[in-house]
């Protein structure tokens, strides 16, 4: 290897994302994951979106306690 190396033409920041656009993974418990899998599929919505859905009411809840 080179003692020195020519960075001049190296992409700034090229793998760089902010926090805000990382897909973080959420593992649930099993029971919990069967249980809302289930009504998801029952509704015919991707469990995400039920999970979603779940967690946005809690997020009121707490804004009005």
């Amino acid at each position: 290897m080179k003692k020195e190396c020519d960075l001049s033409n190296a992409g700034q920041a090229e793998f760089f994302r902010p926090v805000g656009e990382l897909e973080i993974p959420i593992y649930l418990d099993q029971e919990v994951k069967v249980f809302f899998a289930k009504r998801a599929l029952a509704k015919k919505k991707r469990l995400g979106r039920v999970v979603n859905a779940i967690l946005r009411k809690e997020m009121e809840m707490l804004k009005k306690s």
